[in-house]
């Protein structure tokens, strides 16, 4: 049984349903609610003791870090979510890592919750978000003009970068974001959303009941 823990919204969850989708692999999902404190919890700190989703259990491991999961998963059961070259590995880690370890460490339930309450009013969570993925996202274009950008953030297969471009969108989407000044990003998401592994991974098709996405 492969049991993954995630919370419907999470970016970082997100990422693992479409590698393991990608991958043909069967999951059962556990729900780890973020708005309840399911994740600060004893029976989620024993598996994950950041107290963070998600967390992977394959193969007798318990795994941690989406990045971590999601090359672990092209590596045993692929298909490979990195190039075979390292000139290859290497642009796709920085395009993944531009998102994953700059823009949603910023923008995560926990810190934008604790941004606006520390304002004390002043700004709202997305006031607190909205600069900071524009940014990014802006700097991730440029970085998508590049000859080796092909369908895809990095050729014609879908990569670590561009299961971090998804969930990142969407996040964007959700605060309104002006997506007009973006067209490489704009194209390759077409690309990726047309994919049923990626349709099968959106938040709302893993909304809990009773939740309206």
């Amino acid at each position: 049984m492969i049991i993954l823990h995630d919370y419907w919204r999470s970016s970082a969850a997100y990422r693992v349903r479409i590698a393991l989708n990608l991958c043909g692999v069967a999951y059962q999902a556990h729900a780890v609610n973020l708005l309840t404190g399911d994740h600060r919890g004893e029976a989620n700190r024993a598996r994950n003791p950041q107290g963070l989703v998600p967390t992977l259990e394959i193969d007798g491991l318990v795994l941690t870090q989406s990045l971590a999961i999601v090359e672990y998963l092209g590596e045993t059961r692929g298909p490979s979510f990195v190039p075979p070259d390292a000139p290859g590995r290497a642009r796709v880690r920085s395009l993944a890592h531009a998102i994953a370890m700059e823009i949603a460490p910023v923008c995560n339930l926990s810190v934008r919750t604790r941004a606006a309450a520390l304002s004390g009013g002043a700004i709202t969570p997305d006031d607190w978000t909205r600069p900071v993925i524009e940014a990014g996202l802006a700097a991730f274009e440029t970085m998508l003009d590049h000859p080796a950008t092909g369908r895809y953030c990095h050729g014609d297969a879908v990569t670590l970068a561009d299961l971090t471009l998804v969930p990142q969108v969407y996040n964007a989407r959700r605060i309104g974001m002006n997506f007009a000044n973006l067209p490489r990003i704009t194209r390759i998401m077409g690309a990726l959303e047309a994919l049923p592994e990626t349709a099968a991974a959106h938040p709302d098709r893993h909304a809990p009941a009773g939740v309206t996405p």
